[in-house]
């Protein structure tokens, strides 16, 4: 059985890093802006999956795999903190863009669409496969049971914090649109400390150690 510190800090870690701007977020927000809100909820919905996914593979021994195998950990490593930045230059750049600003280019699509667009979205995001192939194994205690039943506890845990964070930003993304659209500065601001927040997650992705076997 896991302990309440296991959980309070997989919950505070995941609450972290859905509050950071990265592809979940930048694409619920969008289909919500764009969409509606019933659109953002189905792609959510198609997130969730994706998180059932890496919870599952996390179970069947992901991280196991990446401390057997260095290079494959290091190449998962490389390849996010490479996206995240490019994400994080996305919005620093002259002429960037914030995961708040409407996207008129982007068509309506069909609730089969948004779910699968959702779920791929997340299996595609380089911040969900650290989490699960390198964070969560430091929480495991080799005394509280087996490592998958662990992992499937914690996993559960980063679940309701990672769906109940990205509900909110589809129910909120239009108000913080519209109000962010009429106070240029402070969506530049937004803007700003999102992509800086990203660039640093990129540079700590980089540098993290490969992760011990659970």
């Amino acid at each position: 059985m896991i302990t309440l510190t296991a959980v309070a800090g997989v919950a505070l870690l995941e609450l972290g890093m859905a509050l950071t701007p990265g592809p979940n977020m930048v694409y619920l927000a969008s289909r919500a802006i764009t969409q509606g809100r019933r659109a953002g909820l189905v792609s959510l919905g198609g997130t969730a999956v994706g998180f059932l996914c890496y919870l599952l593979a996390a179970a069947a021994g992901l991280s196991a795999l990446f401390a057997a195998v260095p290079v494959a950990y290091t190449v998962v490593k490389f390849a996010g903190a490479a996206y995240l930045a490019y994400l994080a230059w996305g919005m620093l750049k002259p002429g960037g863009r914030s995961p708040f600003t409407p996207d008129q280019d982007l068509p309506p699509v069909s609730d089969a669409r948004l779910f699968s667009m959702g779920l791929l979205t997340n299996l595609l995001n380089p911040k969900i496969a650290l989490l699960y192939a390198a964070l969560l194994p430091h929480f495991l205690d080799p005394q509280a049971g087996p490592a998958w039943a662990q992992l499937l506890q914690l996993g559960g845990v980063q679940i309701i914090v990672g769906v109940t964070v990205n509900v909110l930003v589809v129910l909120g993304a239009a108000w913080v649109s519209g109000f962010l659209a009429v106070r240029p500065r402070v969506m530049a601001a937004q803007r700003f400390t999102a992509g800086g927040l990203l660039g640093a997650f990129a540079l700590r992705t980089a540098l993290s150690r490969t992760p011990a076997s659970a």
